[in-house]
């Protein structure tokens, strides 16, 4: 319950607030399901979450030239973590880098054959959890609302002040 104009809340009533839990609820609900997604895809395919993410963004438009740079500002990572992880995928035989035709100062990225296919075998990995822990508890009525309050809280978070 937040605190109006002039009214002074405690602290134990600040940090049981509606909103503070039921953002709490959300915070477990996707780390819990990110360690889920996470501990299946090493085991049953050898890649770490975040290594899924960087082949669903080489694969989802193969003809399009993707610079670590662009891969590091899409998942948040910093240079040297994104160089780091391209690394280790280049190593495992799943990306591949090579100089930029147009900048010699740009790298890019590109998954392998090894690659798409690791990302077959993870996206079946990654569905089977989502079916089981995102959309199987739910109605299909209840997963359309929650799929658009996502939207909203995102189109939100792109459009509104920082």
């Amino acid at each position: 319950m937040a605190a109006g104009p002039g009214e002074k809340h405690t602290a134990a009533q600040a940090a049981s607030g509606r909103l503070v839990r039921e953002f709490g609820q959300l915070l477990r609900a996707t780390t819990r399901l990110e360690q889920r997604i996470n501990a299946a895809l090493r085991e049953e395919c050898g890649i770490s979450h975040v290594m899924f993410e960087v082949l669903i963004r080489l694969c989802r438009d193969p003809a399009e030239q993707v610079s670590q740079r662009t891969l590091a500002e899409d998942l948040v990572l910093t240079s040297g973590g994104i160089t780091r992880l391209v690394d280790r995928m280049e190593e495992a035989g799943t990306v591949r880098r090579r100089p930029s035709p147009s900048d010699r100062r740009v790298t890019l990225v590109e998954a392998t054959p090894k690659g798409e296919r690791t990302l077959l075998a993870a996206a079946r990995v990654h569905a089977g959890i989502l079916e089981r822990y995102v959309t199987g508890p739910l109605t299909g009525e209840e997963y359309r609302g929650f799929t658009t309050a996502l939207d909203r809280i995102n189109t939100a978070l792109r459009t509104g002040p920082a």
